[in-house]
């Protein structure tokens, strides 16, 4: 079986750098293989020369072939590579991860270097919701050193809210973490809470099934961005794996986008799955 690729989109920030370190510890884990992408706007401007004399690409390329050398015996049988592409970021970043067929994508939320911001504002949310596979999402200077113990999965009346399990349940027995299934009530309609109910049976049947641990809890929110946050914190979660499209409440129409809000105000990684436009089965 072809081992498993991990995209990095990098430019070389701190917060890009805490992102690949972040995917080399899954990476190492799933015994996958990493690869690094860094994207200018265009060929021409790859070649326009930085402060120090040398154009842009070749500059890239030095910075690049030393993230390999440095972290390239972390992957004990994986191997670290690197790709440069011209264009719009998020876009070539996207067409990446189809070319190579990526099982999963990480990325920092905030990049600020002498090449290029990448994920400021509404880049990074359009690359969440245009990533062709699972997306992790870190936001500049959340600390990745700990070990992934404990995962919230937060689950509402929707039935695209239930398509996050697998690819969720595959993260927990990589690393033997705990999930937290957490059930989100965000109206006092029979009809809608019986649903959520019947979804969290489904799940906790899914994963006794697939002998995972988990834990399921139920809240009463109108905001599913900040009872998902403060759940977080009483546990100290490692993850959060949400949809990119969820449940709207009042709230979350007056605030934004829940999956916009959680990468963009998470302290901590967030892994966002696309959902598919039909899944009537049980996972």
């Amino acid at each position: 079986m072809k081992a498993r690729t991990i995209l990095v989109a990098i430019d070389f920030s701190e917060c890009s750098i805490n992102a690949l370190e972040h995917a080399l510890s899954i990476a190492q884990k799933a015994e996958a293989n990493i690869l690094m992408v860094w994207v200018a706007r265009s060929e021409s401007e790859g070649r326009l020369s930085g402060p120090d004399g040398q154009n842009q690409t070749e500059d890239a390329e030095k910075l690049l072939a030393e993230l390999v050398k440095k972290y390239a015996w972390r992957l004990k049988t994986g191997k670290i590579e690197w790709k440069i592409r011209f264009g719009k970021v998020y876009r070539e970043i996207v067409a990446e991860a189809k070319d190579s067929k990526c099982w999963l994508m990480v990325c920092g939320t905030h990049g600020t270097s002498g090449f290029e911001e990448f994920w400021i504002g509404s880049n990074a949310f359009r690359l969440v919701t245009a990533a062709p596979c699972p997306i992790i999402t870190i936001r500049e200077g959340i600390p990745i050193k700990r070990t992934l113990r404990n995962i919230i999965m937060p689950i509402d009346s929707t039935t695209e809210s239930r398509q996050k399990v697998p690819m969720t349940a595959a993260v927990a027995k990589i690393f033997n973490a705990r999930i937290h299934v957490l059930g989100l009530y965000t109206t006092q309609i029979l009809a809608v809470r019986d649903k959520v109910d019947r979804y969290l049976d489904q799940i906790a049947k899914y994963l006794d099934e697939q002998d995972i641990r988990y834990v399921r809890v139920a809240l009463e929110t109108d905001n599913l961005t900040e009872a998902t946050l403060n759940y977080a914190k009483e546990v100290d979660a490692n993850l959060i794996t949400i949809m990119t499209e969820q449940e709207k409440t009042a709230a979350n129409l007056w605030l934004g986008a829940y999956a916009q809000q959680m990468v963009n105000h998470s302290p901590y990684p967030v892994l966002c799955i696309q959902p598919k436009e039909i899944v009537r089965s049980t996972f």
